[in-house]
């Protein structure tokens, strides 16, 4: 908390004049979520409390459809806040259920609504588009009966983190913004953070955490499976001049607890919006819930405290009372730093890496191809060397086997990777493949004998159709950290 507060600090006192933020661009990250309820579909609401459904326009006129929350008895004139969601295409509202009861028993009224699927998948989305989904909902509660229009806010969770700045950046309807495990991070470098730190979590070490992870989400991004990667969410946060809280579990394991605090100020700062509360909560994972396992698992209860901060918080402010900057509760834990992750060099580029894997593949394969064609020929008279039949194996399983695993491992990054079994800081299956990647690189070296000694032209050209491949592995290996501890 030291080193954030000195960074928060340090931040204050050199900030100039306040500064006109450009216009925020849209960003993107990938995540999986449940389907959306059918339209209609009954939300369970508490005895203590009533429920309303709702329908508004979101952008490009999508219909969406929410539920108010309120208390039974709610006085008149009271502060509303709707719910954004984190990643994922149609997230329902039940799935947000647990914290709009909570905040709701505050004594706002909480709208909670269906995620959009149209026109959000994993390869695109736009946060801009998400942003103006949230101001329709913002404007039906503002209807509401009983809600004052000039007391409603945005509160967003993880990618709402971007969303809920976003929207109140381009509406003074807003009047307030709560964020919980909000990032200010470019969204390439916090996956790639996340994604470590969940290998880092299961005990993995080396090369595949340092080298091979970073590498993967780069080639994925110039791929165009990770839209708008670079987005920079510093201009969007530094035109918000509503008050701001901010909320951390210490147990964030999805974005850096430690670095986003002094950014966030910066940026707000950098706008002239001192308005800002920022507060670490004991225990509590990504979302501020629960976790009994240092944010593996999340549990159905909010941390203690977290709800009655909310609303003892927005009533401050609607008052007309919003504090200044403050920075509260224990440390984060976040054991490794992000590190930046830049455009890929044309040769590290999707397509290069494509075509490598691609050549590889058909150096490898065609050494036994052809091999069978002979026999099948009856051309084949004496039994190949072992060496060129090792590197073709080996090779080609090695190519073919990293290939699953990282897919593997794209598909299990979302939230928390999932390796598998480890053994001395790596995963078993990256250890067999950086064995076979070795076995590929010597039998290769024992293959150029076999080369010289080929009897005839056409073994020759097979022996060096298959060291070609050997020669361009190892480079590829080495880049993808087969070869590297």
């Amino acid at each position: 908390m030291r080193r954030i507060a000195l960074a928060i600090g340090l931040a204050l006192t050199l900030t100039a004049a306040p500064a006109a933020a450009a216009g925020p661009p849209s960003a993107t990250a990938a995540a999986a979520a449940p389907p959306s309820p059918a339209i209609g579909e009954a939300v369970a609401v508490p005895a203590d409390l009533t429920g309303r459904d709702v329908s508004f326009a979101g952008s490009g006129g999508l219909t969406l459809h929410g539920t108010v929350l309120s208390q039974a008895k709610a006085a008149p004139g009271r502060p509303g806040m709707v719910l954004v969601h984190g990643a994922g295409t149609g997230t329902p509202r039940t799935k947000l259920m647990g914290e709009a009861v909570a905040f709701a028993r505050t004594g706002m009224s909480v709208l909670v609504y269906d995620k959009r699927s149209e026109g959000y998948s994993t390869f695109h989305r736009s946060y801009s588009a998400l942003a103006d989904d949230a101001l329709g909902a913002v404007a039906a509660l503002r209807s509401q009966p009983g809600v004052d229009p000039a007391k409603v806010g945005v509160w967003g969770l993880s990618e709402g983190g971007w969303v809920a700045p976003l929207a109140a950046s381009r509406s003074r309807d807003v009047a307030f913004v709560v964020v919980v495990g909000a990032n200010a991070l470019p969204p390439l470098r916090q996956q790639t953070w996340a994604v470590a730190a969940g290998l880092r979590k299961a005990g993995v070490a080396g090369s595949l955490v340092d080298r091979t992870e970073p590498a993967l989400y780069r080639a994925i991004a110039d791929g165009g499976l990770f839209p708008e990667p670079w987005y920079d969410p510093e201009p969007a946060l530094a035109a918000v001049r509503q008050p701001v809280l901010a909320v951390w579990g210490v147990h964030d394991l999805l974005t850096p607890p430690e670095e986003t605090p002094p950014i966030f100020a910066r940026a707000l700062e950098k706008g002239g919006n001192r308005h800002y509360t920022f507060r670490f909560f004991p225990g509590a994972d990504h979302a501020a819930h629960l976790t009994p396992d240092g944010g593996v698992t999340r549990l159905p209860a909010l941390a203690p405290g977290y709800a009655d901060l909310v609303g003892s918080w927005v009533r401050e402010v609607v008052a007309g009372r919003p504090p200044l900057a403050s920075v509260s509760g224990p440390a984060p834990e976040q054991a490794s730093s992000t590190v930046p992750v830049d455009r890929p060099a044309p040769w590290e580029s999707a397509t290069v890496q494509l075509a490598a894997m691609l050549l590889l593949i058909a150096a490898f394969a065609a050494y036994p191809v052809t091999a069978l064609v002979r026999r099948l020929r009856g051309r084949a008279r004496t039994a190949p060397p072992a060496a060129p039949r090792v590197v073709s194996a080996a090779g080609l399983v090695a190519v073919l086997g990293s290939f699953a695993f990282l897919f593997y491992l794209l598909m299990t990054g979302g939230k928390l990777a999932a390796p598998g079994p480890v053994l001395l800081g790596r995963p078993v299956v990256w250890l067999a493949l950086q064995a076979l990647a070795l076995t590929t690189v010597a039998a290769s070296v024992r293959t150029v004998l076999a080369w010289r000694r080929a009897g005839t032209r056409g073994e020759r050209l097979r022996l060096g159709l298959l060291l070609g491949g050997g020669a361009l592995f190892l480079p590829w290996a080495l880049y993808w950290g087969l070869l590297l501890p």
